[in-house]
């Protein structure tokens, strides 16, 4: 398994905020979805075309310090496991200067679209963090 990280910035928008004046903790997986929807539409959107989708099965964050609007957001997510049909990210959504504002995870399993089951990770996929 090869270390590749990847990464996005985040604008914090006003309707991030809660009533407490910090990111709504929902509002984080928006983050992560956000990040990783760029990089999976410009690494694998082969697989979309195919009917092959990158479902959520699991998802978990952990919440350190506060977000507010006007931070930097940056989220970065690699591998920590693959399987047969599923792969596990993890992921840090932090300042880019040592803050960490949440750590997450996200397990995501090959789905195909057209026969509505589960199927081995493609190899596309497989290449790409192996």
């Amino acid at each position: 398994m090869r270390e590749i990280t990847f990464s996005g910035e985040i604008e914090v928008r006003y309707s991030d905020l809660d009533a407490y004046g910090h990111v709504n903790h929902a509002t984080y997986f928006t983050y992560l979805e956000t990040v990783r929807t760029k990089v999976f539409l410009y690494e694998f959107n082969e697989l979309i075309k195919q009917g092959i989708y990158l479902i959520i099965v699991n998802a978990s964050c952990d919440f350190k310090h506060p977000i507010h609007l006007g931070d930097k957001v940056i989220v970065s997510f690699n591998l920590k496991e693959l399987k047969r049909t599923s792969f596990t990210l993890t992921y840090s959504i932090h300042n880019g200067s040592g803050l960490e504002y949440a750590t997450a995870q996200t397990t995501l399993v090959s789905y195909d679209n057209n026969r509505k089951k589960a199927v081995p990770l493609p190899d596309l996929i497989l290449s790409k963090f192996s």
